[in-house]
């Protein structure tokens, strides 16, 4: 009786192992389009709504913590946000794109939510207004690098620019090699 539950398990293990191998094979390629997307929107969204909110808001902070040049460093982050976030979303340049993305995470990480510690979530209290929460932590942060690194890493994906580009460029590099070797 035990072999054949053996054998059952065995034959189980082995359907979810090529059901897994027909995912990763055919949608693994697909892996990168939700995090460009998120990540892309993430950015942008936090560069929109620095303008919607008044760019000096977000200079004065700057200022307050001691950040030199502000004007000039908000306007760059609003715009590495805005830039780099679009770059993101639809796959063009992200190697290039991430580096001041990149920056603008670390410098946010390191001036900012180092100092409330790991988690993004603090839940103060619970009140008839709803949930309060405190400062967040480096967390998110952490989680945007990890997905810019993995977009560097593993490429854009499908329905990226770059994606087009290189198949664009694809032809073209084989008449240089076949002009070189010949």
């Amino acid at each position: 009786m035990s072999i054949r539950w053996k054998e059952a398990l065995s034959i189980q293990f082995e359907r979810a192992r090529s059901v897994h191998a027909w995912i990763t094979s055919e949608l693994g390629r697909h892996a990168a389009l939700p995090l460009r997307l998120i990540v892309g929107y993430g950015f942008m969204a936090h560069g929109y709504a620095k303008i919607v909110h008044g760019p000096e808001q977000f200079i004065n902070i700057l200022h307050t913590i001691g950040v030199p040049a502000p004007a000039i460093m908000g306007w760059a982050t609003i715009l590495v946000e805005l830039v780099g976030g679009l770059a993101v979303l639809v796959g063009a340049f992200v190697p290039l794109a991430s580096v001041p993305l990149a920056a603008v995470l670390l410098v946010a990480m390191l001036t900012v939510q180092l100092p409330y510690g790991f988690s993004s979530i603090k839940l103060q209290a619970v009140t008839a207004a709803g949930a309060q929460f405190g400062p967040p932590g480096y967390e998110i942060d952490l989680l945007y690098l990890a997905c810019l690194t993995t977009l560097v890493l593993g490429g854009s994906g499908p329905f990226a620019v770059d994606s087009i580009l290189a198949k664009a460029r694809a032809p073209r590099k084989t008449e240089i090699r076949a002009a070189l070797v010949g």
